[in-house]
């Protein structure tokens, strides 16, 4: 008989998936487990998940083979990846290779939970304009995609590249959609050196957790919009114009943007 759960947690170290079970049930999630990515699969095929929490490293398919099995077999479900093996190519790889985050381990109970709660809501958000596409006349527009110059990095941050060399970026409204109700913002302050795949946004949401934006590119920042500190309703009501956040020299360009999506491929 098939299960409905909130979150399917793929690890091969047991004492990882505990803690994660303690605190996601913590908060009255419902968790089940594999410690193998092929055992994974199998439940997945016979149960139903919310959120999918996988480890990169595991022996026989690693998280990236998993994910892509998961496209395969054409399995929507969000997945957030995790490893002890913390490089920003593994942050950047994961988040274009279709995980909608990134979380480096050890972590903490916060840091996990603002992933799982971001996570879960995409979820639902998806899920919620696949019915509405499905729905004669029904309007399915329950976020702004990016304008189709920009390029994205996963779901969450965007990069627009100007005429003069430098580069803005900023925060998706997708990701927006995914936070409760923004108490602050903090901005990493300028000539400071951005590492795409590196966090350089943090956003308190109302139940006090923080959500980190991982960068779209490296370089180094020359300019910041001060603005969305003193009205934080221009970074949710325009963010890819007006809520940017910053302006940047990029490093090396041509390279990172061939680990980026171009978001004319989100026009279906």
């Amino acid at each position: 008989m098939s299960r409905q759960y909130d979150i399917l947690v793929i690890d091969d170290e047991h004492v990882v998936v505990d803690v994660v079970g303690k605190i996601c049930s913590s908060e009255n999630l419902s968790v089940d487990f594999a410690i193998e990515a092929q055992t994974a699969l199998e439940k997945i095929d016979k149960n139903e998940y919310k959120l999918v929490v996988c480890d990169i490293m595991m022996p026989g398919m690693d998280g990236f083979g998993f994910l892509e099995e998961m496209h395969k077999k054409k399995i929507t479900t969000p997945l957030i990846m995790t490893t002890g093996y913390s490089t920003v190519e593994n942050a950047v790889r994961s988040l274009y290779s279709g995980a909608i985050d990134f979380i480096p381990k050890p972590f903490t109970a916060d840091e996990l939970l603002s992933s799982v709660y971001r996570g879960l809501k995409y979820g639902d958000i998806q899920n919620k304009m696949r019915s509405n596409q499905n729905a004669p006349g029904a309007n399915s527009l329950l976020y702004v995609p990016c304008p189709a110059k920009y390029f994205r990095l996963g779901y969450a941050s965007w990069l627009s590249v100007e005429r003069e060399g430098s580069v803005t970026l900023g925060v998706t409204d997708l990701f927006l959609k995914t936070i409760e109700n923004i108490l602050s913002i903090t901005l990493m302050e300028n000539d400071n050196e951005i590492i795409q795949g590196s966090s350089c946004v943090q956003i308190k949401s109302e139940n006090e957790i923080i959500n980190y934006v991982l960068a779209p590119v490296s370089g180094r920042i020359i300019e910041s919009n001060d603005e969305i500190l003193n009205d934080m309703s221009i970074l949710e009501k325009d963010p890819y114009f007006k809520g940017w956040i910053y302006r940047l020299i990029p490093t090396d360009i041509e390279y990172q943007l061939k680990h980026l999506t171009p978001c004319s491929s989100d026009r279906i």
